[in-house]
């Protein structure tokens, strides 16, 4: 059944091509997206990690933000990853946001530099009730504050590093840097559901 799913994946800048792997390897379509015409006839997007700044300028150059945040509010289950999730937020400390569709308040490289990347293994119950995920972090954001309408699914020493509002999935890690596929089974799941 997930054949017949085809996954945009945003393709500007940051891990599209490491998300791309992780879906082929669980035998579904993508597609790469990088102006509005690539929106059409997707059950889900994925927003990658990189650099925030950097997607965040190319997705207004592009007048990307429109047709994304149509999209997105229309419904597209929509999976922001570190990058993506600072992108998705409705408010990220000291700065604009972006696409402005998930209520959350992000806080950027909240855990440091690319010399304090680090790797853990969690518990997340709504996606694995019982074996822990392993997580990657990179120049992570973290959530500070979320709204009433957010599910908060994982916290780590007392941040929320992954969090849900109906059709959009947000997390400060990257699934696609492991080769354990948990969390990409969670998303499409979102997106079977959205499509029946």
């Amino acid at each position: 059944m997930e054949k017949t799913l085809t996954i945009g994946v945003l393709a500007m800048q940051g891990g599209f091509r490491e998300h791309i792997a992780s879906l082929t390897k669980l035998g579904v379509k993508t597609k790469r997206v990088r102006e509005a015409k690539d929106l059409q006839n997707l059950a889900g997007l994925i927003i990658p990690g990189g650099e925030s700044t950097a997607i965040g300028k190319l997705l207004r150059e592009t007048d990307l933000i429109k047709p994304l945040r149509q999209k997105i509010t229309a419904g597209l289950p929509t999976w922001g990853t570190c990058a993506g999730l600072i992108l998705l937020a409705n408010e990220i400390e000291a700065e604009t946001p972006y696409l402005d569709v998930i209520d959350i308040i992000v806080r950027r490289n909240a855990y440091g530099r690319q010399i304090d990347s680090f790797r853990t293994d969690l518990l997340i119950p709504e996606i694995d009730p019982q074996n822990k995920i392993p997580l990657v972090f990179i120049r992570a954001p973290f959530i500070t504050g979320a709204g009433s309408k957010v599910k908060i699914l994982a916290t780590y020493n007392g941040r929320i590093i992954a969090a849900r509002q109906n059709n959009i999935l947000v997390t400060s890690f990257h699934p696609e840097l492991t080769d354990d596929f948990r969390v990409h089974k969670y998303f499409l799941q979102i997106c079977r559901k959205a499509v029946e």
